[in-house]
Order: C-alpha cells, then structure tokens, then sequence
C-alpha cells in the first residue's frame, strides 16, 4: 500500500474486502477484493461510475455494512467481525455521515436537527458551534422548508461533525445540487477536514471534485483501479464542472 507520504498507524486498513448481495437468484458482486488505507487527517475523494461499488465501500467502512469476506480495521478495531450493536456503537462514537438527501426532520429547526445527534454523542460541540462551522451561524431557528438545498445539506454536515467525529464520510454530497451550491457545500466539508482534522471520504463519480483531495482512489468494477495524489490541492471556489 502506498505509504510513503504517512507516519503512524492508518486509520482504516482494508484488505481482499468483497461484497456479494443475494438478488433473487442471482448474486451481485459490489466488492472484488479491495485493499485500502486511509490516513488520520486525509481529505479523500473516491471517484467511480454508478454501480462500481464506491458506495458499498463507505458503507463497510462506516458500519452499516459488512463485508461478505476480508477484513476492515477502524485503528485497533476489527470491523469485519463486529456484531450489530458493536457496529451502532463504532457508527454513534466515531463516524459521521453525509448523503446525498439531507434527511432533515421537518418540523425541527436547523439547531435542533443537530441537537439530535448532539444528545447522544460523547464530547459533541454545541449545536451552534457545528451551524458557524458550515457558514449557518445566521440560520440557526430557520425550517428545513425555509432553507435553499445548499443550506439543507450545509445542516446535514453539521449535524455530521456536531458530535467530533473521527471520521466523516459523504456519499454525493453535491448529487442533488446546481454547481454553486455544490461548491459551497464542499467548502464546508473541506474546511472541517482542515480545522478539525477530521479524516474525510468523499465518493463522486464527478470526477472534477476530484482536484480538491490529498488522494483520489479510482474504483472501478468493484476494485480499486489506481491511485493518484494531488501536488496541489485546488479551492473548492476554483472548481467549475
């Protein structure tokens, strides 16, 4: 694996990960081996077409799937053989998620959408603190229905990092919006990569997000296909796609 840039343990150590889903009578193979591994601090863009396994990859890392043979590490904890509750607890103390809809609960305003997670985490920043974080220190008692996409989704990433997690993996977090939106969202995601430290994943099959991350990991097929870093990080404000 490609460590030449790294020091220290990885984060994640992924190793010959497949994935088969049962359909019927037909088995669908999402995984096909994969080795991976990802660094404290990373900010990592997982590039592939629908249906190439990207998202049954974050799925496993993050726990809500588990893999049909190999291993996954999360630091000393081996994922691959982690139970249900065990792999609530890894999802609750240690990750968080971002997708593509923002899952917002309607009748609750901007803060108390992420009060929710706040409540149950271990050492979370305060619901205002994560707002500010994403550029929402403004819109903290507005409605979801009161919001643009842009700032549903800039909500959805707050309510992501409020409880401090290690890790934040996002899964199209700019499918559903216009490009100037989308960039506004990825200045969020990257700024908390660079405040917080927190090791960021984020899967696209847009492949001019790419130019952002530290690492771009090509999946493709169910494998991971190359691996290439960026010399320079570009802003996300110099994206156009």
């Amino acid at each position: 694996m490609d460590t030449a840039q790294h020091t220290g343990p990885a984060v994640f150590e992924a190793r010959g990960l497949t994935k088969v889903y049962q359909m019927g009578e037909v088995q669908v193979q999402a995984l096909r081996g994969v080795d991976l591994d990802l660094w404290p601090g990373e900010f990592v863009v997982m590039l592939g077409p629908s249906g190439s396994g990207k998202s049954t990859l974050l799925n496993i890392l993050g726990g809500l799937d588990v893999p049909t043979a190999g291993t996954v590490r999360y630091q000393d904890h081996d994922l691959s053989v982690y139970n249900d509750t065990a792999l609530t607890r890894y999802r609750r103390e240690h990750v968080g998620f971002v997708f593509q809809f923002y899952n917002l609960i309607p009748s609750l305003t901007a803060r108390e959408n992420v009060a929710l997670v706040t409540e149950i985490a271990e050492k979370p920043m305060t619901p205002e603190e994560a707002l500010r974080l994403v550029g929402l220190g403004d819109r903290l008692d507005h409605f979801p229905a009161q919001l643009s996409g842009g700032e549903q989704q800039r909500v959805a990433i707050a309510r992501a990092i409020a409880k401090n997690p290690a890790v934040l993996l996002c899964d199209e977090p700019t499918g559903a919006l216009d490009v100037t939106t989308g960039i506004v969202v990825l200045e969020a995601i990257s700024r908390i990569n660079k405040e917080l430290g927190t090791t960021t994943v984020v899967i696209t099959h847009n492949s001019d997000i790419a130019a952002i991350a530290d690492r771009v990991i090509h999946i493709s097929d169910g494998r991971v296909a190359s691996v290439e870093h960026n010399a320079r990080k570009l802003d996300p404000r110099e994206l156009h796609w």
